[in-house]
């Protein structure tokens, strides 16, 4: 009987029937000299022709006399064992010890937003050294795992993707300027994981079986980075540019890395749609941005639909913005005239595919120190919404038109757990990576002393104004002090940070941010209840000075 150590052990099969049992065909064309490989499926060809193509295939590939195909998930009873003498096919049943069948999703995405994070459980792999210089892995894709439950969160799901990951990156990736082709063959009733498997390597598919040849310089730094979300993601090093990266277990400011230079186009990107509410946060965030590196090479784009006035994008391209008109996507889950309904218009993010990287980062959050390490960071990396959810309002992306078609082929049938974009890339992106909370400091206090409220964002790199934002409230204080459900929100230290920026703006452009009307008046409603309940913090005692509240606007 097998040992369930974890090793690769060789053995000689009939690839032809068990390629026959997957109904795949591996062929290949003459073109001259040259020896052209194609993955394909072939599912109407007659077995006396599919051997004689596998033969022509498995004679020559790359030179050599044998070709070595990889088995993972594959179960005892589908091999059969194949002796004949002079045979060029080398098949190898990768073994690996099964992930603990009482490990949970969520002991690799934990809800707890500590620092440090604890350590992750371990998920096997197989002994690398023993199954390199494959050309082809096929894998057999599990659709449950150990709770007997279909789902896109299981564990034995995860697990046998990232073998798969880490075999074809032992296998052809020879050293960084030397790669082989490799090719992996997944069969199944759910899809490889979209996080590590992108659509743009998917050379075809039909019905249960999909073919794919990775991009190794992608998938390499896929499998070097943690496990889930229970420990910090870390970048991977190559070429040796430059970038900025943030420790946060040790409280290090700033310290030089070397990094891969392969994504050459890289934006920071942000959304409007809808309203024009929030054109004075967008006008903020690119100043912030700007003010925080002055050389940065990184474009700067924002999305808008109609409902942006050609006034507004004057002042949008003034502050930095490089202008791009789209056309919003409503929520099939958010209730009509919600603040969620049309917030899928953020997904055209995704269409931006002359970046290889972009920041997507929402118009209420203000950057405070250089957050240009960012682009280190694989899809989808973001700091985690204090749940075992990421927050989306900073994440970051890789564009790609296929991703965008499936997302929305999906978006209909897929729920958001709040009717929301964010709702919804969580059940997309399951296996992300957690940036440390200091790039996307949640301004939500829930829960925490009052005497530490106004310490804790000292030293962040970008805070995300949640709640009533600071150009929607008197710059005298927080206004979200005046409502008791949204005192969670509440920092006058914060809100006192945004209108430093806000005092840096050109004086065309702080224009943008005045009071409407309706705003005016809904701030004096609030400070009127607040101190008929005489609420404690006693905010509504402060006399307002703002001249915003004498100029107002429509």
């Amino acid at each position: 009987m097998a040992s369930k150590s974890t090793i690769c052990t060789q053995k000689l099969f009939t690839l032809s029937l068990i390629f026959l049992s997957l109904s795949l065909t591996i062929f290949i064309v003459f073109s001259g000299s040259n020896h052209e490989i194609i993955d394909a499926f072939n599912l109407d060809t007659e077995p006396p022709a599919q051997l004689k193509n596998l033969d022509l295939l498995l004679y020559e590939i790359q030179g050599k006399k044998k070709i070595k195909i990889g088995l993972i998930n594959i179960n005892p009873y589908e091999e059969i064992e194949y002796e004949s003498p002079g045979s060029v096919v080398s098949a190898v049943h990768v073994r690996f010890d099964r992930v603990h069948r009482e490990t949970k999703w969520e002991d690799f995405f934990p809800a707890k937003n500590s620092s440090p994070l604890p350590s992750c459980p371990e998920i096997p792999m197989p002994a690398l050294e023993d199954c390199e210089d494959l050309d082809v892995v096929v894998v057999k894709l599990p659709c449950k795992g150990w709770t007997g439950r279909s789902g896109l969160k299981d564990v034995f799901r995860l697990q046998v993707n990232l073998v798969a990951a880490n075999v074809l990156v032992a296998s052809g990736w020879v050293t960084p300027d030397i790669k082989r082709a490799v090719y992996a063959v997944f069969v199944g009733n759910c899809e490889p994981m979209p996080e590590i498997f992108v659509c743009e390597d998917l050379l075809r598919k039909v019905d249960d079986h999909w073919v794919y040849k990775p991009e190794l310089r992608r998938l390499k730094q896929t499998v070097v980075m943690p496990p889930g979300s229970c420990q910090l993601a870390q970048p991977y090093g190559e070429t040796g540019k430059e970038a900025w990266r943030y420790y946060s277990a040790d409280h290090e400011r700033l310290k030089l890395l070397k990094y891969s230079a392969f994504h050459q186009r890289e934006a920071y990107v942000t959304v409007l749609h809808s309203t024009e509410d929030y054109v004075c946060g967008a006008i903020a965030l690119a100043q912030s941005i700007l003010r925080t590196n002055l050389t940065s090479t990184r474009d700067l784009v924002l999305l808008h639909d109609e409902n942006i006035t050609p006034k507004s994008l004057e002042a949008l391209k003034s502050a930095g913005w490089d202008t791009k008109q789209i056309e919003r996507i409503q929520s099939p889950f958010a209730e009509k005239d919600s603040d969620n309904e049309w917030s899928y218009s953020k997904l055209r993010a995704w269409m931006l595919t002359w970046y290889d990287k972009v920041v997507l980062i929402d118009a209420d959050v203000l950057v405070f120190q250089n957050i240009e390490w960012l682009f280190v960071y694989p899809q989808l990396s973001a700091a985690s919404n204090d749940d075992t959810l990421f927050n989306s309002g900073l994440m970051v992306i890789e564009p790609s038109l296929c991703m965008f078609e499936d997302m929305m082929a999906k978006s209909s049938e897929m729920e958001s757990n709040d009717g929301s974009a964010e709702g919804f890339l969580n059940e997309v992106f399951t296996w992300w990576h957690r940036l440390p909370s200091e790039v996307n400091f949640l301004k939500d206090f829930k829960g925490q002393e009052r005497p530490s409220w106004d310490k804790i964002s000292d030293n962040v790199s970008a805070i995300h104004y949640l709640g009533l934002k600071p150009w929607m409230c008197y710059r005298d204080y927080d206004c979200n002090w005046d409502r008791e459900e949204l005192q969670r929100f509440a920092s006058d230290r914060d809100h006192e940070k945004w209108w430093q920026l806000y005092d840096e703006m050109p004086k065309t452009l702080q224009s943008y941010c005045g009071l409407t009307e309706h705003t005016n008046w809904r701030l004096k409603k609030w400070r009127w209840i607040a101190r008929s309940l005489e609420q404690p913090d006693e905010h509504w005692k402060i006399g307002v000075t703002d001249p915003r509240q004498y100029n107002i606007g429509h």
